[in-house]
């Protein structure tokens, strides 16, 4: 049988009025190329936003790391930021790191979900995608959905998830990886992926290897070496029949939880599900946002989507969000807002200590 691929790859090469939202001729720019390519290396494509970021979901034949899709996907990236700058957009380009496609997009700037798999009978997918935060803000709701039976029923009830599930786990920093079995190793996947800015969760995988979740792991500064704007990234969950229920993944998103980047990349600030209409981030250039497109795949086709947090349901976490900005807002430039100092070496901050590190003297004794 031939497996379906879905790649989830997303840029910010420009946006108006400054970090609010793509302009919409980039969307149709974006759109009218996929378009073009499906049926030739793409078997269906959406194109959309999240704040300003471009997301550019394909599905297709090629498998993950496909040279073919990650060269469309690139060359989609430079057209549209060639276009940003015409119109002199703000930040046109900014994710584009690199001058020259080197077989694939890791490494250049684009975040990257991407997962092959036989479809089943019914295979709901959930795409998510955030802005103005890092990849590690999915580590909380990748455990809640996957790991706690307080938040997933069926992990009790469902016999096909009875056995739990498997954490692919990066770090970041020094570029490894390992693999923890939940629930049996619950505490030491906590142990790591509770420090979001350096360990993150790329896959979820059933324990009879069918993968469940993928996510986009880039660090754009850790690319670049110094503060390029945040890595805004993207997840993919797959849902039912032996996987948690759609419900139970969306559920742990009606907890408000606190997350680093907002304004320059350099604050703590609530993670606020909102739907596709209210992805425009204006206050303080956030707060940051997560947005939710759900869809069937069928012999490859994207069937939807459907804006899951478009959703009186959440109109209450929305709120909290909204309350949880103001306070950490009143503490202006003090921690906790800002992010700590081992936090904010590769933001702006090192430009200014730069200035100021003659004036230092020692203390005498």
């Amino acid at each position: 049988m031939v497996k379906t691929t879905v790649s989830l790859i997303k840029a910010d090469i420009g946006s108006f009025p400054g970090h609010s939202r793509i302009h919409p001729q980039l969307l149709e720019k974006a759109q009218k190329m996929l378009s073009e390519a499906e049926g030739k290396v793409l078997t269906d494509s959406f194109v959309t936003h999240c704040g300003d970021d471009l997301e550019l979901l394909m599905t297709h034949t090629k498998g993950v790391d496909s040279p073919e899709i990650h060269k469309l996907a690139w060359t989609v990236f430079t057209e549209c930021a060639a276009l940003a700058k015409k119109m002199k957009l703000y930040g046109a380009g900014q994710d584009i790191l690199s001058d020259a496609f080197s077989g694939n997009v890791k490494g250049m700037g684009p975040g990257v979900a991407e997962m092959e798999f036989e479809e089943r009978g019914s295979d709901p997918l959930l795409c998510f995608m955030a802005d103005k935060t890092e990849p590690g803000a999915w580590n909380f709701y990748l455990y809640k959905v996957f790991a706690d039976p307080f938040n997933t029923s069926g992990l009790v009830i469902d016999p096909g998830m009875h056995e739990g599930f498997i954490f692919e786990v990066h770090d970041v920093v020094e570029k490894r990886r390992i693999m923890f079995r939940t629930p049996e190793e619950s505490y030491s996947l906590l142990v790591y992926i509770g420090a979001p800015s350096r360990y993150v969760v790329k896959h979820v995988f059933r324990k009879d290897g069918l993968i469940a979740a993928s996510t986009s792991t880039q660090r754009l500064s850790l690319i670049a070496g110094k503060y390029v704007g945040k890595d805004d990234p993207v997840m993919m969950i797959r849902a039912q029949s032996g996987l948690p229920a759609v419900g139970e993944v969306i559920e742990p998103f009606a907890t408000p939880i606190i997350v680093a980047g907002w304004m320059r990349g350099s604050h703590h600030g609530p993670f606020m599900p909102v739907g596709l209409c209210d992805a425009n981030c204006t206050r303080f250039d956030g707060p940051p946002r997560v947005i939710c497109l759900g869809f069937q795949v069928a012999n490859g086709k994207l069937i939807g989507p459907v804006d899951m947090f478009d959703d009186v349901a959440f109109d209450r976490v929305r709120s909290r969000c909204n309350e949880l900005a103001d306070i950490l807002r009143a503490h202006g430039p003090f921690e906790p807002h800002r992010l700590s100092l081992s936090e904010m070496e590769y933001t702006t901050l090192p430009g200014v200590e730069k200035e100021l590190k003659h004036r230092w003297e020692k203390i005498p004794e």
